[in-house]
């Protein structure tokens, strides 16, 4: 995450995915949170309009967590709305993907939201152990009894 002379954050979107990249930060992370739950909404319910380049960053704990509940919201009241031939027809499926069933768009945000908490959750917990641990202590993997 980069903050422009704008103020706006923006994220740094990488060209591979390979692991010299090195983990996403947790801001990187509830950015893409955000980035393609703003996405599939714009693009299932709205003009279809909205880029990768024009979704920001709110800055703060508190203003992604504000961020992130309406786009919650959002979702959920557009969801509530549709019958079953909504989620079983193509028709408002043009991001991430075209010519599937909407169901296949919910499924998709339900995964992703998944993955993308699992990672932050996964982040704060690297973050809560370093310079905890010391040569001396054993890892979760050392402890383990083979046999």
């Amino acid at each position: 995450m980069r903050q422009l002379p704008s103020r706006e954050w923006r994220a740094d979107w990488p060209e591979h995915e390979r692991y010299d990249l090195g983990p996403p930060s947790i801001a990187w992370l509830t950015w893409h949170i955000g980035f393609w739950w703003s996405m599939a909404l714009d693009h299932s319910f709205g003009e279809g309009t909205l880029s990768r380049e024009k979704v920001t960053w709110p800055g703060s704990a508190d203003a992604v967590r504000e961020w992130l509940t309406g786009l919650h919201e959002a979702w959920r009241k557009k969801l509530e709305q549709l019958t079953d031939a909504d989620l079983q027809s193509p028709e408002r499926t043009r991001w991430p993907f075209r010519d599937r069933p909407f169901g296949d768009v919910v499924a998709w945000v339900n995964v992703e939201l998944t993955k993308n908490a699992a990672e932050i959750g996964y982040a704060r917990f690297l973050h809560a152990v370093q310079g905890l641990r010391t040569p001396a202590t054993p890892s979760r993997s050392s402890d383990r009894s083979d046999g």
